[in-house]
């Protein structure tokens, strides 16, 4: 499934992270990402490898693991990888594809140019993230 320019905008603005992002930035992000496709079982994302690029579910299912453990499962409009883009450290944990995927990919240097010149951008991540380290601390042992 190829997306054109304006569907892969349509999916960036469902996407919470980027909610009331200027136009002309989400515009910039929408031209700059490309599709992708995993089949079952593949991993989209590996942990420990050092992240170069944010994903974001457009279609399937897959689910995020450390170790064995699952983490979490993600559905489209799910975004993954942001953490390891912005401090350029292993990612710290695997996701793999359950079902046939097709992720939008923005690399690293986009994203960060992106967030250099929008702050609702920055601010959205941060929330994000905030979000994320919130739902860690309501399930102790993950």
């Amino acid at each position: 499934m190829a997306l054109t320019a304006d569907e892969r905008l349509t999916w960036l603005s469902r996407v919470a992270m980027f909610q009331g992002c200027a136009d002309a930035s989400l515009r910039r992000v929408a031209e700059a990402t490309g599709e992708i496709a995993f089949p079952p079982g593949h991993f989209i994302v590996e942990q420990g490898q050092v992240g170069n690029g944010l994903f974001i579910l457009v279609s399937g299912t897959a689910r995020v693991v450390r170790g064995d453990e699952v983490l979490a499962h993600l559905g489209p409009g799910d975004s993954f990888g942001e953490l390891s883009v912005i401090d350029q450290q292993p990612r710290a944990a695997s996701v793999i594809a359950e079902q046939s995927c097709s992720c939008l990919a923005l690399a690293s240097w986009d994203l960060l140019a992106v967030l250099e010149d929008d702050p609702r951008l920055a601010i959205n991540l941060l929330a994000e993230l905030a979000r994320r380290i919130r739902q860690l601390d309501d399930h102790p042992g993950h």
